[in-house]
């Protein structure tokens, strides 16, 4: 399934910035950066494709280098997520840093995203010049490769979604990379958990598009639930830690995500609690396998896992 950028206008409301529904900036900075700011966001606005976003980065790249926080988070945005220069999540980390020791919250919560530490500032910000342009993205990447290729039935679910809820397709494709995880498998989850409804919320106080209840945002220090991006940062790190927990059999990893990995614990197995079970399939189903690759470095297996699956 090839999943296309997010449209500049669509990540910038998403992302918190409000700019393509205000066009406001700070009113804190100085005129000529408050002008780039603006006219940044009034590009921002007219959602073009992402190849024709740079200049949108020039003006921002021109707010950064003034010494602007909120130049070089929106900055950072663009490099995070490809949008108008090529994605660098190095370039994107370095500028959150900078931005969040500021006083930026936003630049704060997204470097605790981004899962980098870098120094690695883009030339445009160190020296009077434009920032690179895009090439052109190829059709295949990191996230399609994780797992086993093939039509699955969540791309026909995908593809029905109706347009105001479509925007989500996208970040989970970029945000997915980030965490080893193939996007199609994190949209099973969210198609099950809450439909792609970014403010869902259930009777036991889950949250959000993954359904985080609030000991799990807690734990991986999402501070709002129904913001997309957070709320995305922590049901992947959760299924990113559980698939490598239980070295990548998936309903194992499911059954934890749905009822706590100390009842599959305990059973060895998907507890046999009828919801946990009809959770666990509706996912594979959607996603059409397993199993997935992980990451061992994230968690040491229980004692229970067979050794010729670690």
């Amino acid at each position: 399934m090839r999943l296309g950028r997010l449209p500049v206008a669509v990540a910038a409301l998403l992302w918190g910035t409000c700019l393509a529904a205000s066009g406001a900036a700070p009113t804190d900075e100085p005129p000529r950066v408050q002008a780039w700011l603006e006219e940044g966001a009034a590009l921002e606005a007219q959602a073009e494709p992402a190849e024709q976003g740079w200049p949108v980065a020039v003006l921002y790249c021109q707010a950064a280098r003034a010494g602007s926080a909120e130049g070089q988070y929106r900055l950072g945005m663009l490099y995070a997520f490809g949008q108008g220069v090529p994605g660098h999540r190095a370039h994107a980390a370095a500028l959150f840093h900078v931005a969040a020791s500021l006083g930026h919250a936003r630049a704060a919560a997204m470097l605790e995203s981004i899962e980098l530490t870098s120094a690695a500032l883009p030339r445009c910000v160190e020296h009077d010049e434009p920032p690179e342009r895009p090439a052109p993205r190829p059709a295949a990447s990191r996230a399609a490769t994780v797992a086993p290729s093939g039509p699955a039935p969540i791309e026909g679910l995908v593809a029905a979604l109706p347009t105001s809820r479509r925007w989500i397709v996208p970040l989970v494709h970029s945000m997915s990379e980030w965490y080893a995880l193939d996007p199609r498998l994190v949209l099973s989850v969210i198609a099950v958990e809450s439909n792609f409804n970014a403010r869902a919320r259930s009777p036991k106080d889950a949250m959000g598009l993954m359904q985080l209840i609030p000991a799990t945002a807690e734990r991986f220090n999402v501070r709002d639930a129904y913001d997309a991006s957070q709320n995305l940062r922590g049901g992947m790190r959760l299924l990113r830690w559980l698939l490598a927990y239980y070295q990548g059999q998936l309903r194992y990893a499911l059954a934890a995500y749905n009822a706590g990995h100390g009842r599959v614990d305990r059973h060895r197995g998907v507890p046999p609690i009828a919801e946990t079970r009809a959770y666990v399939e509706r996912v594979v189903g959607l996603y059409g396998q397993a199993t997935h690759p992980f990451e061992a470095g994230h968690a040491s297996p229980p004692n229970w896992i067979d050794p010729v699956n670690r």
